[in-house]
């Protein structure tokens, strides 16, 4: 695309979805990376129906440090893949508060050394938390519609984002994450694509071959 159509791109996603944010309900930086976790191979709103319990139990990060293990499994049980996510948060809690003085990071380096925390959970939390956009949270979504859309032929996740990243200009990297999951969820479905109805058919290789 040219910069004239990567514009237009992304004005026309943001009219289509003009409500187009994160979806994960928190309060704190941990509660974000709590909630992150947890949407692991999870919707956002189970998520959202787990949470509220949790963080009424855990209040501080210390809460999730010192909290007895099968009390958090039980609690975040809902969520799935529980027992691998209940000794991940635990454990990024002790590094939090051990490494870096109960205060979370709001740098990917630092953010990638604690447990659980990948590169795409890190792009989240640093835009939600903190609003640091310096990259793209390529998740199911975004992954799909780079690869429908042409904007990248590439499967893992890293090197999709940095396909993106050569394509959209700093000024858009806070809105493309929603703007493509948003998108995924409404309209660029995984197995039946809405293409007729879809607002930027006019730019997708995918449609384009139909």
């Amino acid at each position: 695309m040219k910069k004239k159509d990567i514009d237009n791109f992304i004005n026309i996603l943001k009219e289509t979805y003009p409500d187009a944010t994160c979806s994960l309900d928190f309060k704190t930086p941990f509660q974000m990376v709590v909630a992150v976790m947890l949407s692991a191979q999870c919707t956002d709103e189970r998520v959202n129906k787990t949470t509220p319990a949790l963080f009424e139990r855990c209040k501080t990060i210390q809460d999730f440090a010192d909290i007895d293990i099968k009390e958090l499994e039980d609690i975040i049980h809902p969520c799935g893949f529980y027992k691998n996510k209940a000794k991940n948060i635990k454990l990024c809690a002790k590094q939090v508060l051990e490494n870096f003085n109960g205060v979370v990071p709001q740098n990917m380096d630092d953010l990638l050394t604690l447990a659980g925390v990948g590169r795409k959970s890190a792009n989240v939390i640093l835009l939600e938390a903190f609003g640091i956009a310096n990259g793209i949270a390529v998740d199911t979504h975004a992954k799909r519609i780079s690869n429908r859309i042409g904007l990248s032929s590439e499967n893992a996740p890293e090197k999709v984002e940095q396909d993106l990243l050569k394509i959209f200009s700093k000024e858009y990297l806070k809105d493309i994450n929603h703007l493509f999951v948003w998108h995924g969820r409404k309209t660029c479905d995984s197995r039946k694509p809405r293409c007729e109805q879809c607002t930027v058919k006019d730019y997708c290789e995918y449609f384009s071959k139909k």
